[in-house]
C-alpha cells in the first residue's frame, strides 16, 4: 500500500512521462535503492582560523551603539527632508 500521496506524485509522473504507473514505480524504488548503496564522498573538515582584530585608535567600543543610532537618525532626517513632509 502506497501512501497517497506518493501515489498522487507517482501517478503525476506516469501521466507527464507516458509510461505505466508500474514502470514508474519500479524505475523509482531502482533508482532509490542504487542511491543507497553508494557511500555519500566525505567533505574535508572544515577549519576556521581566528585572526586578531581590533579598532582603530580613537574608536570607542563602548560607543559603537550611539554612533549607529546617531547615523540612523541622520538618514531619517534625510529622507524626511526628501519626502518633502
Amino acid at each position: 500500500m502506497l501512501d497517497e500521496d506518493v501515489a498522487r506524485q507517482l501517478k503525476e509522473r506516469a501521466r507527464r512521462s507516458g509510461e505505466s504507473f508500474k514502470e514508474v514505480v519500479n524505475a523509482v524504488l531502482r533508482q532509490g535503492l542504487a542511491h543507497d548503496k553508494k557511500p555519500g564522498a566525505k567533505l574535508p573538515r572544515f577549519e576556521v582560523t581566528p585572526k586578531v582584530c581590533g579598532f582603530r585608535s580613537g574608536v570607542d567600543v563602548l560607543r559603537l551603539n550611539q554612533l549607529s543610532d546617531e547615523l540612523e537618525k541622520e538618514d531619517f532626517e534625510r529622507r524626511l527632508r526628501g519626502t518633502g513632509v
